[in-house]
């Protein structure tokens, strides 16, 4: 587990919770000294404040992506709605925002790591739909041969959505399905994985026709 926080109040309390809860904690003040950790250990989840002197939470989201698909949660403040957007738009798996419970930020960690586990061991084989290939046990997405770079929130998502070709999904099944609880939070964030999606699968994110918007209900997966 790495903790990339400037408030050492913050920082502090986050990972004597989280070694309180039984993980090894990494911790880092600043975002380069925080990149720099992120890149070279071997972390499970990421736990990054958008708030940061220097290079900001936003950046080193997007060149961690570049590299690793590790999970990243967001803490980002009250009401800055901007920041959670770009930041999912980026690729990071999920946001807790300040100020908020011990119990919400390890819930939301430990959502994740069942979610990679799950990945990891009862996955099975592969599935196509159409010219989409999903290896999820090498969590790997291609189209038409091509390898797909996903977050493990996006491969999640699209793992929901192909394990059964052409059935529409809610926003809130899609988050439950996300996030392994029964709290979504703000549904808005499916959109944006959604968004992020189509951007990496669609030959026309703008007029997209592998996943498809059911006007009031959700999205599916087409076969194309």
């Amino acid at each position: 587990m790495l903790v990339i926080d400037d408030e050492p109040a913050i920082r502090d309390a986050v990972t004597y919770a989280l070694r309180s809860d039984g993980f090894e904690v990494d911790e880092a003040g600043d975002g380069e000294a925080g990149l720099e950790r992120a890149l070279s250990g071997d972390h499970d989840v990421v736990v990054l404040d958008l708030m940061l002197p220097g290079m900001p939470g936003t950046e080193v989201c997007r060149r961690l992506r570049t590299e690793s698909a590790v999970p990243v949660i967001m803490l980002t403040a009250r009401g800055a709605e901007i920041d959670r957007v770009l930041g999912l738009e980026i690729g990071a798996d999920d946001y807790v925002t300040k100020p908020f419970s011990m119990a919400e930020l390890i819930g939301r960690i430990r959502a994740i790591l069942r979610r990679r586990e799950l990945d990891r061991s009862g996955a099975g084989g592969k599935l196509v739909v159409g010219t989409l290939e999903l290896d999820p046990m090498r969590h790997e997405a291609k189209v038409a041969g091509e390898v797909k770079r996903l977050t493990p929130s996006e491969f999640k998502l699209l793992l929901l959505l192909a394990e059964q070709p052409e059935r529409v999904f809610s926003r809130r099944e899609i988050m439950q399905h996300l996030w392994d609880s029964e709290y979504v939070g703000d549904q808005r964030a499916c959109d944006i994985h959604i968004s992020n999606l189509r951007q990496k699968l669609e030959r026309d994110p703008a007029s997209p026709d592998r996943i498809v918007t059911v006007r009031g209900v959700g999205y599916k997966l087409a076969t194309v």
